[in-house]
């Protein structure tokens, strides 16, 4: 669940930074948000399967 969590938060605020530079860049409050909403959902999706992998990585955790 705090993977989840994390990955929402983090994706809110990438989806917000993402909406202001599509914005800057095109012009349009459509095509920006457009480019926002894609580049949250493939970002959410991949740090979601990020942290799954590394869950599953004992290398630098201290056991005991």
């Amino acid at each position: 669940m705090r993977t989840v969590v994390k990955a929402v938060i983090w994706n809110l605020i990438g989806l917000a930074v993402m909406a202001l530079v599509g914005v800057i860049f095109t012009g349009s409050f459509k095509a920006g948000g457009m480019m926002a909403v894609i580049n949250a959902a493939i970002g959410l999706s991949s740090y979601f399967l990020y942290e799954r992998i590394w869950t599953r990585i004992n290398w630098g955790r201290c056991f005991g």
